[in-house]
């Protein structure tokens, strides 16, 4: 979630176990928001400028329909990730894929994962089930509390995008796709 500034907090943990999580949201009385869903990403970048800064720029498929964003560097507050984002609706990706390649930007990496998404109190909760595991996003302010709350510890928020998660699993599986995809 982005707040009206232009600033999203976030933290991602891993799970063992979506349907406990699950459970949990539903004691709590979480309103699920989304049902679990296909989503298709591609980082775009021009000669490792982004990537360089630190920086993303994403283009997302999903139930939602097409989606840019940009996300700044990121910093910490405590286990919660801050950074600046920024994201439009796109109504064809086609043209918008055209643009980018024209403006010198090409798509370096795609990951996917189906998510379900929940809310309790302020914070969206995203449940991702992924090709190398599952993940909690919490996001917004006081997500590290919410998360504590669904019985998981904030210690162990995972700093690593998706993308950086799944070059870590690479290096410790050499035969694994060049991208994050399902089989």
């Amino acid at each position: 979630m982005v707040g009206s500034e232009g600033v999203e907090r976030e933290i991602k943990i891993q799970v063992t176990d979506l349907d406990d999580l699950r459970q949990r949201l539903i004691e709590l009385e979480a309103e699920r928001s989304s049902p679990l869903a296909f989503e298709d990403n591609w980082l775009w970048d021009r000669d490792g400028e982004l990537a360089g800064r630190g920086c993303i720029l994403r283009l997302r498929e999903d139930r939602n329909g097409n989606r840019l964003t940009f996300k700044g560097k990121a910093a910490f507050d405590g286990n919660t990730k801050v950074r600046e984002e920024y994201e439009t609706r796109v109504k064809e990706i086609e043209p918008l894929q055209g643009i980018l390649k024209a403006l010198g930007y090409q798509p370096v990496y795609r990951y996917q994962k189906r998510r379900e998404e929940w809310q309790l109190g302020g914070i969206t909760i995203a449940l991702d089930h992924t090709p190398i595991g599952d993940f909690a996003e919490f996001e917004g302010a006081g997500a590290e509390k919410v998360a504590e709350r669904c019985g998981l510890d904030a210690a162990t928020a995972e700093r690593r995008s998706y993308p950086e998660i799944y070059s870590d699993h690479r290096r410790e599986h050499p035969d694994a796709p060049r991208d994050m995809v399902f089989p």
